[in-house]
């Protein structure tokens, strides 16, 4: 038990901002702060997985990233390519090509950024990396990114009902993990039929399984195509406890997206009313 004064002392890392490359977000008061749990969600092949790497990547914090969705040789590709500015797909044919040493030195400079690519992590072995991280670098990673959070292997579930409390639980366990160890929590999901298609505003009701209740952050993305490769993504802040939020998912930040280098630039914040 503290008092007020003694909370001052008490408070470590949390709340802290981490860098963030995304300055929309950041001018709509949108910031992933330590000790707290964010969820990003999107339809399937929105750009979820992009946006977490541009952040690890372009902050350049230290990250613990449980990729269950993707692969090591497509995230390797897509980090290198934000890294570098080379093109995504010229870099994953040098890697199966074994001709890969070019990027040896740039990829060494981020030894604090490290991945895990179970395709159905425990909350084991969660925590088992994270002891590790610790261990190795003698601090917690600033930055975890769970991607996704329904590929984390928490027990079965035989209906909504049950499928809804086992995210829910989730999230608490994810939320718990934020507070203990001051990092900033990120969890992707997915959202529900009516918004797969990705091109339109996805409000808080849109989330899978309805989760709303824990995170201090919710980000939803939907996408916006012009032509053969371009590609505006568009993130809404649907909640937010510590700035400014909009539930239907109408008001965003919007960001160029460069298919070949993976990067993710401000265009301007948006509005639709």
């Amino acid at each position: 038990m503290y008092s007020l004064s003694q909370s001052v002392r008490m408070k470590g890392a949390a709340g802290e901002p981490i860098r963030s490359p995304f300055k929309g977000l950041t001018k709509l008061g949108a910031d992933f702060r330590r000790g707290e749990l964010s969820v990003v969600a999107a339809a399937g092949g929105t750009g979820k997985s992009v946006a977490a790497l541009n952040l690890a990547i372009r902050s350049n914090t230290p990250t613990l990233y449980f990729s269950a969705d993707s692969t090591a040789a497509t995230q390797l590709s897509r980090a290198t390519a934000i890294l570098t500015g080379d093109d995504a797909k010229g870099i994953k044919a040098k890697l199966h090509a074994d001709d890969f040493e070019d990027y040896s030195e740039v990829l060494a400079k981020r030894w604090w950024q490290r991945f895990n690519y179970s395709a159905r992590p425990t909350p084991a072995e969660i925590e088992l990396h994270l002891e590790a991280y610790y261990e190795v670098f003698n601090i917690y990673p600033h930055l975890v990114v769970v991607d996704n959070i329904t590929n984390v292997e928490a027990g079965g579930s035989a209906n909504a009902d049950e499928f809804t409390f086992s995210l829910e639980g989730l999230c608490d366990y994810l939320n718990e993990l934020a507070r203990e160890t001051h990092a900033h929590v990120m969890a992707m999901h997915h959202v529900i039929g009516d918004y797969a298609d990705g091109l339109k505003p996805i409000p808080q009701s849109g989330l899978k399984g309805k989760i709303s209740r824990v995170p201090a952050l919710i980000l939803t993305i939907h996408k916006e195509i012009d032509g053969m490769d371009d590609r505006t993504l568009h993130i809404s802040p649907v909640k937010n406890r510590e700035g400014f939020e909009d539930s239907s998912g109408e008001t965003y930040a919007s960001f160029a997206f460069n298919t070949s280098n993976m990067r993710l630039e401000d265009v301007a914040v948006g509005a639709s009313f």
